[in-house]
């Protein structure tokens, strides 16, 4: 009777022994995937401000492009002027070549 019970002891310790490792073990899982969802949510967040940022500088270019202000309008004015110059070419055609 007295192993029976000493073996009922040494089941009963190593099944709290199994147990309790089994819980360190899903504790472990748990806090890994707890930074990796912080870490992806970091991550996630600043993809999301430079998005954000780059939206609202381009619609920002769009309206200030778009815009009737006297300043814009001389600035599309001088864009097109430089334009037509970078058009021409650099000699007159039927000039003679250069020595």
């Amino acid at each position: 009777m007295k192993t029976k019970d000493k073996s009922r002891k040494w089941m009963w310790t190593f099944l709290a022994v199994l147990v309790s490792l089994q819980m360190y073990f899903v504790w472990e899982l748990l806090a890994v995937f707890v930074l990796f969802a912080v870490g992806f949510a970091a991550i996630a967040f600043a993809a999301g401000s430079l998005y954000m940022l780059h939206r609202g500088w381009a619609l920002a270019v769009d309206r200030v492009a778009d815009s009737q202000h006297p300043i814009m309008v001389a600035t599309r004015q001088h864009i097109d002027a430089m334009e037509d110059v970078a058009r021409r070419p650099f000699r007159r055609p039927r000039s003679a070549p250069a020595r």
